[in-house]
């Protein structure tokens, strides 16, 4: 195969395999996002209570 072949070989089986990709609807694609978001931001809260929390023991501690 030559140099000029291949990369178009390449460009071509990335384009059959993008085509059998499912790709999620509009609606889909929203309710995944804010699910995300939604589990991030409790994510945080977790982290910034469990921080003030120990670093309030550690403080009454020493």
């Amino acid at each position: 195969m030559s140099l000029i072949n291949k990369p178009a070989k390449f460009i071509n089986d990335v384009n059959h395999e993008m085509s059998k990709v499912s790709w999620p609807s509009y609606e889909d694609l929203k309710e995944s996002t804010m699910v995300v978001i939604v589990l991030s931001l409790l994510f945080v809260v977790f982290v910034f209570s469990a921080d003030w929390l120990l670093t309030s023991i550690l403080k009454l501690l020493f």
